[in-house]
């Protein structure tokens, strides 16, 4: 399939609503640089949450701390943290500066460096499992803390773009490991791709 790379802008990042732009991001194509080997990865699954009315995000009801003050960044800026001290978990802010929405991304498929990729995970099978999960997809693609705060909308270290790719069928259903969110643990805020197996869960 030929691929056409077109980086997303700032206006795409900046949509006001966080719901809807992780359904559009899934298709979109995650790129990392990282000490000069490229991997690419689509996007196969994604989770939004609102720091306005959220009890599941980091930043619900205007929660600022040392972690979440890269979410009131402007979109487009990566937002990476560490998950019970062992999974870098890698989340895209949206809206506008100084409103902290953002989309975590639990899965990807592999379109190239993949060699890398495997390396990164430690195995050379390549299979689903291996890059199914925020953790997962995070370490294969080199993602880390280091790439917390970047911008993508000029790194060149880490980016995302468009391509020809066209998303048909989107699922939605409840987010994964939310349950101290209360009510807000049933919004259908997780999206993935119909029929892609490289998705943390059916």
């Amino acid at each position: 399939m030929k691929v056409t790379k077109k980086r997303l802008t700032r206006s795409f990042y900046e949509n006001t609503d966080v719901v809807e732009t992780a359904q559009r991001l899934l298709g979109k194509v995650i790129c990392t640089n990282i000490n000069g080997i490229i991997s690419e990865a689509i996007i196969t699954e994604t989770e939004a949450y609102s720091g306005q009315n959220d009890k599941a995000c980091h930043a619900h009801m205007g929660k600022f701390t040392k972690r979440t003050a890269t979410m009131y960044e402007p979109g487009g800026t990566a937002y990476v943290y560490l998950c019970y001290g062992i999974h870098h978990l890698f989340n895209i802010v949206t809206n506008v500066k100084g409103i902290a929405d953002a989309v975590l991304v639990r899965g990807v498929e592999p379109i190239s460096g993949i060699d890398y990729m495997l390396a990164r995970r430690k195995t050379s099978k390549f299979k689903p499992t291996v890059f199914s999960g925020p953790g997962k997809l995070s370490k294969s693609l080199g993602i880390n803390k280091g790439h917390n705060g970047i911008d993508m909308v000029y790194s060149d270290e880490l980016y995302i773009y468009d391509s020809n790719i066209e998303v048909q069928n989107i699922i939605h259903s409840t987010r994964i490991g939310i349950d101290y969110a209360e009510e807000d643990a049933l919004l259908p805020w997780r999206f993935y791709i119909s029929g892609n197996k490289f998705v943390s869960k059916f």
